[in-house]
C-alpha cells in the first residue's frame, strides 16, 4: 500500500509537471510544418517569456537608454515598423534597411535581409552593437540589468543564479518572440472550414497560386530563402544584399524572402521600404523586373496581370492580416 501510495505521488507530480510544460508549448495548426528551433535548448517557461517581454520594450539595450527592439518592431505593425521606409536607431540615426515584421520566428533558420544571423538567440546581437542602431555592447546592457533591483530578482528566481549571464538575456528574448505565432488570418479559418473566400479572393487566391506561390509559398507564405526580385540597387544605399555577407557574386541583390502574412500591416515594402503600397508592390512584379545575372529565373517571364486581376490579388492577400495577433494583449507593452 505505502509502494503504491508512493508511485500515486510521484505520477502526480510528473502528470503537473507535464501539464505545466503542455500549457507553454506553442500551438500552430495542424497545416504547418514542424518548427525548426531547437525547443530542447531553450525549453519555453512562462515567466522567462514574461521577462522576455519586459526586455523586449525596455529600452535599457541602447547606450542612451531611447530604443527598445519596440521601437522598430511594434506590434500593431506585425512587429515590424510603418513611420518610416528605414530602421532608425540612436539620435533618429536612419539605418540602412527596413525593419521586417516578427512572427512565425519558430519556422526560420536565417535572420537579416541578408540572412547574416543563424540562430533566433544570437540575432539581437545584431542591433544592440549596432553603431547606428542601439550603439551599445551586451556587456554593458548586463551591467545595468544588474543595478536594477527588479531585474537581479527575476533573473535570480528564472534561472537560479545571483549572476546575470548574457546566455539568461538571450534566451528571455528568444522565448518572448517565439510565442509571437500569426495562424488565425481569414486565409487560415478558410483552410480549417470555418468560414470561405468570397468570390473577388478565390480569384485572387487563383491569381497568387499561379504566379507568386513560387516565392511565397504556402502556409507561411515564404520559403525563407533569399532570392533577387528584380527590384535593382537603390543608388544612395548601394545594399548587395546576401553577397556582403556571403562574397560570393551569385548572392549579389538576394534578399531574405519575407512571409506575406500581415501584409495589410507590415508596409512600406521591400528591404529599402521603397514601395507604400501593394499596388505598387504588384505592379512592380508586372511592368517593372531589372533582369540581371542572379534575378530569380521565375521573374524572366512577364507577369500579365489585368487591371481587375490585381485587384483581386489585393483582395486575397488581405486574407492574410492576423488581426487576432495584432492586437493581442499578450504580445503588448507590459503593465
Amino acid at each position: 500500500m505505502v509502494k503504491l501510495r508512493y508511485i500515486f505521488v510521484l505520477l502526480s507530480i510528473l502528470f503537473l509537471f507535464q501539464a505545466h510544460y503542455n500549457d507553454i508549448q506553442i500551438t500552430y495548426p495542424a497545416y504547418f510544418p514542424e518548427p525548426v528551433y531547437s525547443f530542447e535548448n531553450n525549453k519555453l517557461d512562462t515567466s522567462v517569456i514574461s521577462l522576455g517581454r519586459s526586455l523586449f520594450y525596455d529600452p535599457v539595450f541602447s547606450s542612451d537608454s531611447s530604443i527598445s527592439c519596440a521601437n522598430c518592431h511594434s506590434p500593431f505593425s506585425a512587429f515590424a515598423h510603418t513611420d518610416h521606409a528605414l530602421s532608425h536607431g540612436i539620435n533618429d540615426s536612419i539605418g540602412h534597411r527596413n525593419a521586417p515584421g516578427l512572427f512565425n520566428l519558430a519556422w526560420q533558420k536565417n535572420f537579416m535581409w541578408d540572412g547574416a544571423v543563424h540562430h533566433l538567440d544570437m540575432q539581437p546581437l545584431s542591433p544592440i552593437h549596432n553603431s547606428i542602431e542601439m550603439n551599445e555592447t551586451l556587456a554593458h546592457v548586463i551591467e545595468k540589468l544588474g543595478k536594477n533591483e527588479k531585474y537581479t530578482t527575476l533573473f535570480t528566481n528564472y534561472f537560479h543564479d545571483s549572476i546575470i549571464k548574457s546566455e539568461y538575456v538571450l534566451k528571455s528574448l528568444a522565448q518572448f518572440q517565439l510565442t509571437l505565432i500569426s495562424c488565425n488570418a481569414k486565409y487560415d479559418l478558410v483552410k480549417q472550414n470555418k468560414t470561405d473566400f468570397n468570390e473577388k479572393e478565390k480569384r485572387g487566391y487563383k491569381i497568387f497560386q499561379q504566379n507568386c506561390n513560387h516565392c511565397h509559398q504556402e502556409p507561411l507564405f515564404t520559403n525563407y530563402k533569399f532570392a533577387n526580385n528584380g527590384i535593382g540597387i537603390d543608388p544612395d544605399l548601394k545594399d548587395i544584399g546576401r553577397q556582403k555577407i556571403t562574397k560570393h557574386k551569385e548572392d549579389s541583390l538576394l534578399f531574405k524572402i519575407p512571409s506575406l502574412r500581415n501584409i495589410g500591416f507590415t508596409y512600406p515594402y521591400m528591404h529599402d521600404g521603397r514601395f507604400q503600397s501593394l499596388k505598387e508592390v504588384i505592379d512592380h512584379y508586372c511592368d517593372h523586373i531589372e533582369i540581371s545575372a542572379t534575378t530569380d529565373v521565375f521573374l524572366h517571364k512577364k507577369i500579365n496581370l489585368s487591371k481587375n486581376e490585381r485587384v483581386e490579388l489585393v483582395s486575397f492577400l488581405h486574407t492574410l492580416n492576423d488581426t487576432s495577433f495584432i492586437f493581442n494583449k499578450k504580445h503588448h507593452y507590459p503593465n
